[in-house]
C-alpha cells in the first residue's frame, strides 16, 4: 500500500509546513539574541559614563519572552511535522468533504462515515484558512493515535486536528 508521503504535492506540504515551523524557531532564536546584544550595549553605555537609554529593559524583557515563545512554538511544530511525516508513510489520503460546525471544529464527510475533528491551531490565520474550506474536497489522513491530518488542493500546507 503506498503512503501518503508518496504523494509529491504532500512532500510539498511538509516541506511548506516544516519552513514555516524553522522561521518560527528562527526568529525567536533572533529575538533573543537581539535581546542579549540590547542589554550588554546598554550595560556598556552606562557604565562607559553615557546616559540610560529610556525603557531598554522593558525592551530586552519582551524580546527574551517572545523569543523564547517563538522558540516554543517552533520545536513543537517542528516536532509534529516529524510525527506527520511518520504517520503519513504509514497511511493513505482518504478523500472528504469539509464542513465548518464552529470556529476550530471540523467534520469531515468521508464514505459512509462522519469524522468530527477539532482544529490544533489557535492561530487565527490558521483557523480562518481552514474555515475559508468549508465545502471543499479535502484529504485526510489518521496519522496517530488521535492525530489527524489534513488539506486540500492548494492549500500549500498540513493542518493537524484531533476527534472532538
Amino acid at each position: 500500500m503506498p503512503g501518503a508521503l508518496d504523494d509529491a504535492r504532500t512532500r510539498t506540504d511538509l516541506a511548506a509546513t516544516r519552513a514555516g515551523a524553522l522561521r518560527w524557531l528562527g526568529g525567536g532564536a533572533v529575538a533573543v539574541v537581539l535581546a542579549v546584544v540590547l542589554a550588554v550595549a546598554t550595560v556598556q553605555a552606562v557604565s562607559g559614563g553615557g546616559q540610560r537609554v529610556p525603557f531598554a529593559g522593558l525592551v530586552v524583557v519582551a524580546l527574551v519572552l517572545g523569543g523564547v515563545a517563538a522558540v516554543v512554538a517552533g520545536a513543537g511544530s517542528l516536532l509534529r511535522v516529524a510525527a506527520w511525516t511518520r504517520g503519513l508513510a504509514e497511511t493513505e489520503w482518504r478523500p472528504g468533504t469539509l464542513r465548518i460546525a464552529g470556529p476550530a471544529t471540523l467534520r469531515v464527510e468521508l464514505d459512509g462515515e462522519d469524522v468530527d475533528l477539532r482544529l490544533q491551531s489557535t492561530t487565527i490565520w490558521r483557523t480562518r484558512a481552514v474555515q475559508r474550506l468549508d465545502g471543499r474536497a479535502v484529504r485526510v489522513a489518521e496519522v496517530g493515535r488521535d492525530r489527524w491530518v489534513l488539506t486540500a488542493d492548494g492549500a500549500g500546507t498540513l493542518y493537524g486536528a484531533r476527534p472532538a
